[in-house]
């Protein structure tokens, strides 16, 4: 039955994740933080509410409303997917030919969904420290449809500089850049690039508390962003996500800023303890860091899940070898990490 289907899909993998979360899940980028109760019960009556029965809004206009609002921008400029995956596989769709560049290592959604559609995939690695590699770069768009990149990227948590990148957009005006701020919120500042015809960004709600609402966004100028409208699917967002992301923006935007500072906080505790027990911390502007373990990161990573911890080890990429990514957690989740890891390094 699968002789009609796309050539691409023999040599890939499915994205997969562990299956039962361990209690201390420092591997998905996730805030934290539950919702308090109060906040639970008051989105929990605003779904209730719902008329289950009926289709959504399928312009979800009161949620482009809500982003528009705490994002900056006119609605208009809004198109809304589920999660990122979603909105790259629009982005994607859209294409007719064309290469797609992107820095590597990066979010793996980029490639996959790339050679998934047959289109010609240019993963550039980046240089010493996981900076831009800016030639091999600049050279890489030449033709090139569209350009992704995660700033901060992940798994790096390293943010591209707006000089950089305008260097590079500038050089390339046929190409869209789309810029992922999935992590932008964590950093000391947002782009300053949007504006520029050939510039769009990506945000979600996914890092900031909300991972199970499936909500991510792209800005883009009105007239992109109607185009791009035609490819996403009707009724792409249930009911209850669009209900619940309006109201969580629109009363709960404090509560993320919240906490957002006390990833932030605990981010620079973290990478000090961390870098105390002999591990190298790369700098981070994300609610993540990227760990050098200088050994064998597999063994480390299955360690520490038999007890109950839970991180992200990348297998299959060379350039990580050795490496582990671990979400910041709440104290306590961060304190039983760095307290187990000073027990696997004693051997007791």
């Amino acid at each position: 039955m699968t002789r009609w289907w796309r050539e691409s899909l023999a040599s890939m993998r499915a994205y997969s994740a562990h299956g039962a979360p361990p209690p201390i899940k420092l591997d998905a980028n996730e805030s934290p933080w539950p919702l308090p109760e109060d906040a639970r019960l008051h989105i929990a009556a605003a779904v209730a509410a719902l008329d289950l029965h009926r289709y959504p809004d399928g312009r979800a206009s009161a949620l482009r409303e809500a982003i528009a609002e705490r994002e900056g921008g006119h609605p208009d400029e809004f198109v809304l997917g589920c999660g990122s995956d979603e909105v790259i596989a629009m982005l994607l769709t859209a294409l007719s030919s064309g290469a797609v560049v992107f820095p590597s290592p990066s979010f793996v959604m980029y490639g996959m969904s790339s050679r998934v559609r047959e289109l010609e995939v240019r993963a550039v690695p980046l240089a010493d420290e996981f900076t831009l590699d800016l030639d091999a770069t600049r050279d890489a768009l030449g033709g090139a449809a569209l350009a992704f990149y995660a700033s901060p990227n992940n798994p790096t948590g390293n943010r591209f500089p707006d000089e950089a990148l305008a260097e590079l957009i500038d050089g390339a005006p046929e190409t869209l850049h789309v810029i992922d701020e999935a992590y932008a919120g964590f950093a000391d500042q947002r782009t300053g690039l949007f504006g520029r015809e050939n510039v769009a960004l990506m945000g979600t709600l996914s890092k900031v508390g909300f991972a199970g609402l499936r909500l991510g966004w792209l800005r883009a100028a009105p007239a992109l962003a109607q185009e791009l409208d035609k490819v996403r699917q009707p009724y792409n967002l249930n009911a209850m996500t669009i209900e619940a992301a309006t109201v969580a923006l629109n009363e709960f935007s404090p509560l993320i800023d919240e906490w957002v500072t006390k990833v932030k906080t605990e981010r620079a505790r973290l990478s000090s303890e961390l870098s105390a027990l002999g591990h190298r911390v790369f700098p981070s502007e994300a609610n993540f860091l990227l760990v050098d373990t200088q050994g064998d990161a597999e063994k480390l990573a299955a360690e520490l899940r038999e007890i109950g911890i839970g991180v992200r080890v990348f297998a299959n990429n060379p350039r990580l070898a050795g490496h582990l990514r671990i979400t910041v957690g709440r104290p306590d989740e961060n304190n039983a990490l760095l307290d187990a890891l000073r027990i696997l390094r004693s051997g007791t």
